[in-house]
């Protein structure tokens, strides 16, 4: 996608993952979710999946990873409802193209820059349909939290659709203390 330093965006697509660990060489993706807003917050459209992978693979999850989703259900979901991988990012780059078109998709969310280094060594496909930009909440947490002392409480559920809902609240949240909404 040819993208312009100065095109414009009307919406942002605030995206999860769930991952085995963090080094995108020995992890992969397990789980994602996408919510599109537009700059009002309005939900424009979701995209969520479980993608499967054998017992092998989630094994070599960090020993966190494998604490987390024990509690929260997610390995679960991979052995029993998990679809495969190549068929979940068809259908993400369908949702992508169908939501912004022509538009730049900003990437949106907590720690993005982290979901964004999966994104390229896993899929390519997605990674050419994003903006080289990205609106990363968590610089806004490190401004607001060291400079002015504001804490957003979060619920650390580490589940992709409800981390979005988070990450997008938080937004908010700054926002509308810095009286910019």
């Amino acid at each position: 996608m040819d993208i312009q330093k100065n095109s414009k965006s009307t919406k942002l697509l605030w995206m999860d993952l769930e991952m085995t660990g963090l080094d995108p060489q020995q992890h992969v993706i397990t789980e994602v979710a996408v919510e599109v807003t537009d700059w009002e917050f309005k939900t424009l459209g979701t995209y969520e999946a479980v993608i499967s992978h054998p017992d092998a693979v989630l094994n070599k999850a960090s020993d966190w990873v494998k604490a987390q989703n024990a509690q929260n259900g997610l390995f679960d979901q991979i052995r029993n409802n998990g679809r495969p991988e190549k068929q979940v990012v068809q259908e993400l780059v369908a949702f992508i193209r169908q939501q912004f078109g022509d538009e730049p998709a900003i990437l949106a969310g907590n720690s993005i820059h982290q979901d964004r280094r999966f994104i390229r060594q896993w899929w390519p496909e997605v990674d050419r349909l994003l903006h080289y930009r990205m609106l990363d909440v968590s610089s806004w947490k490190v401004v607001m939290g060291d400079k002015y002392g504001l804490a957003f409480d979060k619920q650390e559920q580490h589940r992709a659709a409800g981390d979005i809902r988070e990450s997008i609240t938080e937004l908010q949240y700054y926002l509308e203390w810095a009286k910019l909404l």
